[in-house]
């Protein structure tokens, strides 16, 4: 499974994960009278969107060629990237109209991406240990 994705990368996997990035940070970028309302709690939203995003992030860091320790250790460097972009973030709203920064939409974006890389863990190992 991973050669096919390894094969059309550019298309299945860093194409996504550009596009899921950019959405997340218009979407937090906007002020906070124009964020549009699931009706579900901000903490699940902000999990949610972590997750996909640490999902999408762990698969690019495991099919990559060109830094041989992140292809190691992908859980680790999905963590580490997407949890200290989580915080940026939140400082980042501290500058947009009715926003504000949350050390607990952090926690929950912190938590999404484990859930993410965990999924991604999972799903893999599950397709590896089918095909063998």
């Amino acid at each position: 499974m991973l050669k096919y994705f390894e094969q059309h990368k550019k298309y299945l996997v860093y194409l996504p994960l550009i596009l899921y990035w950019l959405l997340i940070l218009t979407l937090t970028s906007l002020p906070g009278m124009d964020v549009p309302n699931i009706h579900i709690s901000d903490k699940i939203e902000h999990l949610l969107a972590y997750g996909g995003l640490g999902f999408l992030l762990n698969l690019s860091l495991r099919i990559q060629n060109k830094f041989p320790v992140v292809k190691k250790y992908p859980a680790w460097f999905t963590v580490l990237i997407v949890s200290s972009y989580g915080a940026l973030d939140e400082l980042h709203q501290l500058f947009i109209p009715g926003r504000s920064c949350d050390i607990l939409d952090w926690t929950a974006d912190t938590v999404g991406v484990i859930i993410g890389v965990t999924i991604m863990t999972l799903l893999l190992f599950a397709v590896e240990k089918k095909q063998s």
